[in-house]
């Protein structure tokens, strides 16, 4: 069997440096809680294995509300500025972790939104990253992640600017499809199109390799938004598209027929998880 996986599977810069800090933070502070808002990343291998290290997640605003010490890791979806306020009214030590690139969009937001624009974010509502921009916007917010969505916009205040951003992992096709409805309204309306070089590049070449090959294997937590993009795509291109977590989700029956194999993975999926998926595609076939 030919096994093809894709050069850029796996961890992203983000991803990579908010897991670190993380794991950097629990060394440094033997004896003093750490914690994450929100899980640091969607996974739960490395969400159980920094369990182990003492750290806890802190899984909404109440909680947070209810701590006197210890120091706090803002992930790399990153949060809405008042969460920022909290940390600093209790006087916890923060340590920010957030995307650079997603750093980037609440800085675009704050600005755009200072001046009158009305933000419309394209991405998934409920996912924190697009929560976290909401927090940035003091008003005038939309969120759309559907064709139908898009076509049903309408700004409540006429001559208005506005500013379009995109969740970092949003499907770019799909975004300029989205782009294409708002921008035929006539609005004075202006683009950023805030999805990260690696998202693009991962998605291109997953849908190069799934049109290419007999069988697809995207790997990534349930939960992640971007391998979730990922295996539509290949999904797409390759009928015989598996999501799988880890390799005990593996179907080996699903594969026992075909000839040629493409593996990729998501922003969050360890190396060793892909590397063990690889292997034993490679051994067993």
């Amino acid at each position: 069997m030919n096994v093809e996986l894709a050069k850029t599977a796996g961890f992203c810069f983000g991803v990579k440096r908010a897991v670190e800090t993380v794991y950097e933070q629990a060394r440094c502070h033997k004896g003093r809680k750490i914690y994450t808002y929100g899980p640091i990343i969607h996974n739960e291998e490395v969400i159980k294995d920094l369990q182990k290290q003492g750290v806890e997640v802190i899984r909404s605003e109440e909680e947070l509300e209810g701590l006197d010490d210890g120091v706090v890791v803002i992930r790399s979806h990153g949060v809405a500025r008042h969460i920022y306020d909290l940390i600093e009214k209790k006087n916890i030590t923060c340590v920010d972790a957030t995307c650079p690139f997603v750093k980037k969009i609440h800085r675009i937001v704050d600005e755009e939104s200072k001046k009158g624009s009305h933000i419309v974010i394209i991405g998934n509502s409920s996912h924190p990253e697009v929560e976290g921009i909401r927090g940035w916007s003091k008003e005038r917010v939309s969120v759309i992640q559907s064709a139908e969505e898009a076509e049903h916009f309408r700004m409540e205040e006429e001559g208005r600017k506005v500013c379009v951003v995109a969740q970092t992992t949003f499907n770019y096709k799909k975004f300029k499809e989205l782009v294409e409805i708002l921008d035929k309204k006539g609005y004075d309306i202006i683009v950023l199109n805030t999805i990260c070089n690696a998202t693009k590049e991962r998605q291109e070449e997953a849908r190069r390799i799934a049109g290419r090959v007999e069988a697809m294997v995207v790997i990534g937590d349930s939960r992640s938004s971007n391998t979730q993009k990922l295996f539509e795509i290949c999904k797409n291109e390759c009928l015989n598209t598996y999501y799988i977590q880890t390799l005990d989700d593996l179907d080996v029956n699903q594969l026992r027929s075909v000839e040629t194999v493409g593996i990729t993975a998501g922003a969050s999926t360890p190396n060793i998880i892909i590397e063990e998926v690889q292997n034993y595609v490679r051994i067993n076939f």
